[in-house]
């Protein structure tokens, strides 16, 4: 029987331990990098032609999509869970049980959190994490319940022959009520201004007779624009109307304000609100469109036929070529063919001047001042407001020669100091009672007992028996 050698176990040891240390500099490294991600959030470093900062992580740093929405949703969290930043900072829990944990961690129940990290391992948080959402999720649809049997609406005569209303809706029902209101209300705007000019007449004295009226309340204003949506619900039957009919946008606009956004004209929505010139411009970009030509009186003399801005093979081809937005780190499929010199200013509907951009960056390119250019080799080429190049693929970054020692310098000019130890979890091999953990920690299961976070478990509780 060959016998181990002391050695070999020696060497293998002190090459653990330096797997440890270096991990545990590793998180404290992790948890600076999560600062300046929520600050770049914050201040919206990303918004440089970015739908969102995780889509500028996985354009810049290359991680993939799903990695750098956690990356930007646990740098967010982590700005209102001091105690778990700090603990990542100085490299005692990891960043795997960091982002398990602000799952559900709020200010309230954080620190009861972090004796979990601390204490158990990465799969103890992860399960732990997944019981208490269970939790929470039983808790929402117990309120969900509630405010389902809740609601009603009473509608009955007052005393002076008056109708009130009174009621209670469901969150989501009260949100399509409110768009409703507001929506009413503005239409009703229009209508007041042009009623309260014309409310008072000058005598020949210059003085003012049957003056405007004192403008009304926003209760007065609800009213009415309540009264309103009951109009129009019934003036159309009740009926929203079919589902191609009833999300489109229709948009007015003159042809000469669609070939040069400065030139006076019409532009204009269905129901008569203004849109600017570079909206129209980027909406028939890519939409049906019918030619009517008026008098000088504005009476309507032509109509043409409704035609696609984009033929359906062109469009295919288009598809088939591009496989989604043409904005340098988006990829985006779900597009909208772009003309990169405008149909009504001469541009063709042709492959080489069109571009698949998605909904943000098509509105990037017409009305925020982004720039784009097809170049003779076929290439696309994307600006900035400023002129600067956006190129497909950033530069690298600067690497150092031996990184390791760049990362261990720059957590001990940051007061960092970890060993093998530092990251190793109190766990010492007890099975794990989630149920019994779920019990004691979160506050929907134990309401009145003492506060755990002044006396939380130090470690996984073993299951009973």
């Amino acid at each position: 029987m060959q016998t181990p050698d002391p050695q070999m176990y020696s060497d293998l040891d002190r090459l653990g331990d330096e797997i440890a240390e270096l991990s545990a500099h590793l998180e404290a490294a992790t948890a600076r990098l999560l600062d300046r991600i929520r600050e770049f959030d914050e201040r919206g470093g990303w918004s440089n032609g970015f739908r969102s900062c995780a889509a500028w992580l996985s354009w810049r740093v290359g991680l993939d999509p799903r990695a750098a929405r956690e990356r930007a949703r646990v740098a967010r969290a982590l700005g209102t869970l001091p105690r778990l930043a700090a603990a990542l900072a100085r490299g005692e829990i990891s960043y795997a049980k960091v982002r398990a944990a602000t799952r559900v961690a709020t200010p309230e129940t954080e620190e009861r959190l972090l004796a979990v990290t601390r204490a158990g391992t990465a799969e103890h948080v992860e399960r732990i994490v997944r019981g208490w959402r269970y939790v929470d999720r039983q808790a929402e649809r117990r309120e969900a319940t509630r405010q389902h049997v809740l609601r009603g609406l009473s509608v009955y005569p007052g005393d002076d022959g008056s109708v009130v209303v009174r009621g209670r809706l469901t969150p989501e029902a009260g949100a399509l009520l409110l768009r409703a209101l507001e929506a009413a209300r503005e239409s009703l705007c229009p209508r007041r201004r042009r009623t309260a000019t014309t409310s008072g007449s000058a005598t020949a004295t210059g003085v003012v007779q049957n003056g405007p009226a004192e403008p009304p309340t926003l209760p007065q204003q609800q009213a009415d624009a309540l009264v309103l949506v009951a109009e129009t619900a019934l003036h159309h039957g009740l009926d929203p109307g079919a589902p191609g009919e009833r999300y489109q946008v229709v948009v007015h606009v003159e042809a000469p304000v669609l070939a040069n956004a400065d030139q006076p004209g019409q532009s204009v929505l269905e129901d008569g609100a203004c849109v600017s010139a570079k909206t129209s411009q980027r909406l028939a970009c890519d939409a049906s469109r019918v030619v009517m030509r008026e008098d000088a009186d504005g009476r309507l003399g032509e109509m043409g036929a409704r035609t696609r801005t984009i033929p359906a093979a062109i469009r295919r081809a288009l598809h088939r070529r591009d496989h989604g937005c043409r904005f340098p780190g988006c990829g985006v499929r779900i597009a909208e063919g772009h003309h990169i010199k405008h149909w009504a200013r001469g541009g063709p509907t042709t492959l080489s001047n069109l571009a698949l951009l998605c909904r943000r960056h098509h509105r990037a390119v017409h009305e925020e001042g982004y720039q784009l250019e097809r170049n003779t080799d076929g290439a696309l080429t994307f600006r900035r407001p400023n002129g600067w190049t956006i190129p497909d693929v950033p530069d690298p970054p600067a690497v150092p020669a031996d990184p390791k020692k760049t990362l261990l310098e720059t957590n001990a000019a940051h007061a960092v100091t970890v060993d093998s130890h530092t990251l190793t979890p109190e766990w010492r091999g007890e099975r794990l009672d989630v149920g019994y953990v779920i019990d004691v920690l979160h506050p929907l299961t134990n309401p009145i007992a003492e506060d755990p976070a002044s006396n939380p478990p130090t470690e996984p509780p073993a299951a009973a028996g």
